[in-house]
């Protein structure tokens, strides 16, 4: 009996030690730290081919030194040659709205040392709105306008003026008129379209230049339309290399003087074709140095040959800086 008794003490001795305080089974369990989420990285926008002389559909804020060389032949000498510097900024002031300005001159050396000639060309005061429409496409509203206030216009230019302004005009493959039509202030709408993926840029755009005397010779057009439009694609061989060329055609919707005055109806339209490499190197979070070469050759006359200066070979050398 005795021993029942100390064996039944024991066992609740050892059950009481073994169970947990009152406390404890009533309580509510203690909630368990949330989870961390880790968190999902923004994707990274698809690589860019920047164009050679078309606009960026893409507004940024940056700075580009885009240098332009021509080298022509005269009717009955050779070596001429026009160098066409121009530097351009732009700041976003919204995400996806970007004014810009755009400033040059052309330097022009042709055979005759003599009859060189640097002007500084029409200011371009413009706004690129890009907005996002998806990630692989890019869709670019552009509107520009010159200021007429060149060197070189005017009722008494330097004889050498206008010579070195055409020269630098189809150094620029003719995409550029309204900066050297210094006696003109143009307004010009325009738009482009880009597929961006997989590596892969295919962009087009079209602008309309409209252009109004504003100095000069009485003589001269009150006004003309110019239309541009170009077409070019880009591919990355490399993370920091891309292979990109373009196809570009300028024609006059009106008729200047000189268009009405050309038997061979040449000076009214002009293509050139141009191809070349772009190096991208990212110097920060968000800066990136994107300099590349090109070599632009005619298509047709009067740039490939005419009656005045022909056989025009450009190469273009632009530094663009992004940040």
């Amino acid at each position: 009996m005795k021993k029942s008794l100390v064996r039944a003490l024991a066992l609740i001795s050892l059950l009481a030690l073994r169970a947990p305080p009152l406390s404890a089974q009533t309580a509510d369990p203690a909630p368990a730290p949330p989870a961390a989420t880790p968190e999902t990285p923004k994707p990274k926008p698809p690589p860019y081919s920047l164009p050679w002389q078309l606009r960026t559909v893409v507004p940024v804020n940056g700075v580009r030194l885009d240098t332009s060389i021509g080298f022509y032949e005269g009717p009955t000498t050779r070596g001429g040659t026009a160098v066409v510097p121009m530097l351009s900024a732009s700041y976003k002031v919204l995400p996806d709205l970007a004014p810009l300005v755009r400033v040059g001159l052309v330097d022009n050396a042709p055979p005759n040392d003599k009859s060189a000639r640097t002007n500084i060309l029409n200011p371009v005061l413009g706004v690129l709105y890009g907005p996002k429409i998806h990630p692989n496409l890019k869709l670019g509203l552009f509107l520009g306008m010159t200021l007429p206030i060149g060197s070189g216009g005017g009722t008494d230019p330097h004889p050498q003026a206008a010579p070195a302004n055409a020269a630098g005009a189809a150094t620029r493959s003719m995409m550029d008129n309204a900066m050297f039509a210094v006696n003109y202030l143009a307004v010009f709408p325009g738009v482009g379209f880009a597929f961006v993926g997989h590596g892969f840029t295919a962009q087009v755009e079209a602008t309309v230049f409209r252009l109004w005397q504003t100095r000069g010779p009485a003589k001269a057009d009150n006004a003309n339309t110019n239309f541009t439009t170009g077409v070019h694609a880009g591919y990355f061989i490399a993370p920091n290399l891309s292979l990109g060329t373009e196809l570009r055609h300028q024609r006059w919707l009106s008729t200047p003087a000189n268009v009405a005055a050309d038997k061979t109806d040449t000076l009214r339209d002009t293509t050139t074709w141009a191809i070349g490499p772009r190096t991208h190197f990212k110097l920060g979070e968000s800066m990136w140095l994107r300099p590349g070469i090109s070599l632009s050759l005619p298509l047709d006359n009067p740039l490939a040959k005419g009656k005045g200066i022909s056989h025009y070979q450009m190469l273009q050398i632009d530094i663009p800086f992004v940040f």
